[in-house]
């Protein structure tokens, strides 16, 4: 017999050691094949799927061993308590990005705020955002069309009107003359060569996300430096980054000008984001609507 508990033991054990968490992984993925969720598992332990899906479960059982991320598998990962829509275009948002989130939520910025997403991915940040302030006018700027169209897929299955979406390499499509109360990103910032780069999850997610230079920190170093041009007077940058490179990061923002510089902590208490406030004397356009 093939009951969900027969097929749900068999793939714990196949997953074994190559899985944090094998039989979770198990769950969620014939949750997915059933097109139902985990808590349905549990009720009906002896309902013998049919031939097809058995098969296309024991497919993804074995991808999974392989390191492919359980997210790309099931084409979805909740994110600020969203199930976001993911792919192989996209890196898959992770927890801590939440607090990336939330810190935005608590900055004291206009009614109608523009807020700058670099490199949305996903869509994961600008989402929230969208969804917890419908009065502000987010860009969503990414470099890949394939991320582009994920987070635009997003955008549509939550009924968002307020993310304008941009293809661009960082800065380079926008207009000159816009200007934004917060630009927030989790940019690439693992270095080249980094051995995490060729285990886990991070093996089957675009190199381009992830990586930035010899260091890690060539795109937080672009952003900052380009960020002020684009910034209202008394506006913010919060960067997410690496574990390590908090003190790093917290420099550059200083000797760009940024005031106000502060970190936040994650859960394991590694510095993970970094943010200061640019004041810039004199006249300064006004705020445009996203592209």
């Amino acid at each position: 017999m093939n009951t969900l508990r027969e097929l749900l033991e068999r793939a714990r054990a196949t997953l074994g050691a190559s899985s944090e968490d094998p039989m979770l992984d198990s769950q969620v993925l014939l949750a997915h094949v059933m097109g139902r969720d985990r808590s349905w598992l549990y009720g009906w332990p002896e309902h013998v799927p049919d031939t097809l899906q058995i098969q296309r479960f024991e497919r993804l059982v074995e991808q999974r061993k392989a390191g492919h991320p359980i997210a790309h598998l099931t084409g979805e990962r909740e994110f600020w308590s969203l199930c976001l829509g993911v792919s192989h275009d996209t890196l898959v948002p992770r927890p801590e990005t939440e607090d990336l989130v939330e810190i935005a939520l608590g900055l004291d910025l206009p009614p109608d705020a523009q807020v700058l997403d670099l490199g949305t991915g996903s869509g994961a940040i600008a989402v929230a955002l969208a969804t917890e302030r419908r009065d502000w006018r987010i860009t969503a700027i990414d470099a890949s069309a394939g991320a582009i169209d994920v987070a635009r897929h997003n955008a549509e299955l939550f009924g968002l009107t307020n993310i304008g979406f941009l293809l661009s390499d960082w800065f380079a499509a926008l207009p000159a003359q816009r200007r934004f109360d917060l630009i927030v990103s989790n940019p690439p910032y693992i270095a080249i060569g980094d051995p995490h780069l060729i285990r886990g999850d991070l093996r089957f997610e675009p190199q381009q996300a992830l990586v930035s230079g010899a260091d890690g920190l060539d795109a937080i170093r672009h952003i900052v430096d380009r960020a002020p041009t684009y910034l209202e007077p008394g506006a913010w940058l919060w960067l997410e980054h690496g574990a390590d490179q908090g003190d790093q990061v917290a420099a550059l923002l200083q000797q760009r000008g940024f005031g106000e510089v502060r970190s936040h902590h994650d859960l394991a208490g590694h510095d993970r984001h970094c943010g200061g406030r640019f004041d810039v004397p004199g006249p300064h356009p006004g705020r445009g609507s996203p592209p």
